[in-house]
């Protein structure tokens, strides 16, 4: 299982980091639906640039933020041509804008947050619904899955074009997005068998 996120928190002391996990994890959820909501090109350049704010207030290193970036561009690049070619220009900006945007704002949330403090946020926010059957440990565990996969699938991505230049066929969408999308499938495959062998998730 991949630890990237894990390397990603950077102690420090600005309001960002002081904030309490549960507070950030409710205006990054809020921030999801307002980014989401809100349609149009100049509402995702208004995201992304907030995003950009708070990557810069945040402290994040520029090595982190090219890691983030770097992987996320070529998914983005695939995404704007392929809305632009159905939908056209002003729909490729709004959806590539709101992706980046989202990804920025998810790693300011890792950059100034321990991981550990994040899951006992998600547990303590679930515990009320243990009387309805949720397992707020089981529960948290997915959560942690969930944010792992954004870097781990960001590393991925950023293997799977070295490997295509490496072959000279970085034109070559297919050289990227199948290799990309096995190895994803694999890497969550691994994960399952991981947690299985440790009766993680068995009743």
């Amino acid at each position: 299982m991949s630890t990237t996120l894990l390397g990603l928190y950077r102690p420090g002391t600005t309001l960002l980091h002081r904030l309490r996990a549960g507070t950030k994890l409710v205006a990054l959820f809020l921030a999801g639906i307002v980014v989401v909501a809100v349609r149009g090109p100049v509402s995702g350049v208004l995201a992304l640039t907030v995003a950009v704010a708070l990557v810069r207030w945040s402290g994040m290193g520029l090595r982190v933020l090219l890691r983030t970036l770097r992987g996320i561009l070529v998914v983005a690049a695939l995404l704007a041509a392929y809305q632009a070619w159905q939908q056209g220009w002003p729909r490729a900006v709004e959806s590539v804008t709101d992706l980046v945007a989202l990804v920025l704002l998810a790693t300011v949330l890792t950059v100034t947050t321990p991981i550990d403090e994040v899951l006992d946020a998600v547990t303590v926010a679930l515990g009320p619904f243990r009387r309805l059957g949720v397992d707020p440990g089981r529960a948290a565990l997915a959560f942690s899955l969930m944010i792992r996969a954004v870097p781990t699938t960001i590393e991925i991505a950023d293997r799977t074009r070295d490997a295509a230049v490496a072959r000279g066929l970085q034109r070559d969408p297919r050289a990227r997005l199948v290799p990309l999308v096995i190895r994803v499938v694999a890497e969550a495959r691994a994960t399952g068998d991981a947690l299985h062998a440790r009766g993680i998730g068995d009743d």
